[in-house]
């Protein structure tokens, strides 16, 4: 190889070099995480009583955040991605505020929001929806934090499709609603899936917001089990107490479980629709 052909290949090499170091990075930890653990130490973080009901109480709360989140993110994104109105910018950047707000921030400012002194605290006590170390301040940390996903996917693919195939029902006499059920919903529904896939995984990994509105959960409709944390909090504490040792074996076992997500993203959005390259903020 020539001098020429050498320089000529240096930046696809060094991109390269630099590339695997990122790779490296996000890897070599979890590798590092579970090797330390071994197997030995992942069963028996399974068997821990403690950190399996963690798992079914943070299963629950999950899933009601995301319920609530596609009840309330799909609409948001639908009407973004199809209408043109005065402030549309200003929303776009609102649904982002949660990706940029550090979390123990958010944590705070909904202690201040939902305090039993404010209206809103009022109104959540009187409809039996408790807040502070309960199941439904930690619906509330895991909505605020996860809930843009489902907005941004659903935006994105709303907008993917093609308004004429709408057109084209509507021109055989299916009415707005009937349309949107039979064909825009369809053709969305891999990437409104994915969204929630993305905040359920968000809101599994949350720590900061817990530490302050929910570290210990006392049981309240519909959580009918002990006292309680969430998974991650779990593994804050038991790394607090016993130290690496401690904590290595839940902390491999919820990565793994984490991992399990990030592998049904990728094989439900098997077009890559919600990964596409500057999709989300264009």
């Amino acid at each position: 190889m020539t001098v020429a052909n050498r320089l000529r290949s240096l930046p696809r090499v060094l991109a390269g070099l630099l590339s695997a170091s990122l790779i490296g990075l996000f890897v070599l930890p979890i590798v590092a995480l579970v090797a330390f653990a071994g197997v030995s130490g992942i069963g028996s973080a399974a068997a821990d009583a403690g950190f399996r009901i963690s798992l079914e109480f943070t299963l629950l709360a999950s899933g009601l955040a995301v319920g609530l989140g596609l009840l309330t993110g799909v609409p948001l994104g639908y009407v973004l991605a199809r209408y043109r109105f005065p402030g549309r910018s200003i929303v776009e950047s609102l649904v982002l505020i949660p990706v940029v707000i550090p979390h123990l921030v958010v944590g705070i400012g909904l202690l201040l929001l939902f305090r039993p002194s404010t209206p809103l605290g009022h109104l959540t006590q009187a409809l039996g929806l408790p807040i502070f170390d309960a199941i439904w301040g930690v619906v509330l940390v895991m909505l605020y934090v996860g809930a843009s996903y489902i907005v941004l996917t659903s935006q994105l693919a709303f907008r993917s499709i093609d308004a004429e195939v709408v057109e084209a029902a509507r021109s055989l006499g299916a009415s707005p609603t009937e349309a949107f059920v039979t064909v825009t919903l369809p053709q969305a529904v891999r990437g409104v899936l994915t969204g929630a896939l993305l905040m359920w995984a968000r809101g599994v990994s949350e720590v900061g917001g817990f530490l302050i509105l929910a570290y210990a959960v006392s049981p309240s409709v519909p959580w009918t089990g002990p006292v309680t944390n969430t998974a991650s909090i779990y593994i804050y504490n038991l790394y607090s107490i016993n130290g690496l040792p401690g904590a290595t074996g839940a902390a491999s076992l919820l990565v793994l479980i984490a991992l399990g997500i990030f592998v049904a993203i990728r094989f439900v959005d098997r077009t890559g629709l919600a990964w596409a390259q500057g999709a989300w903020f264009s």
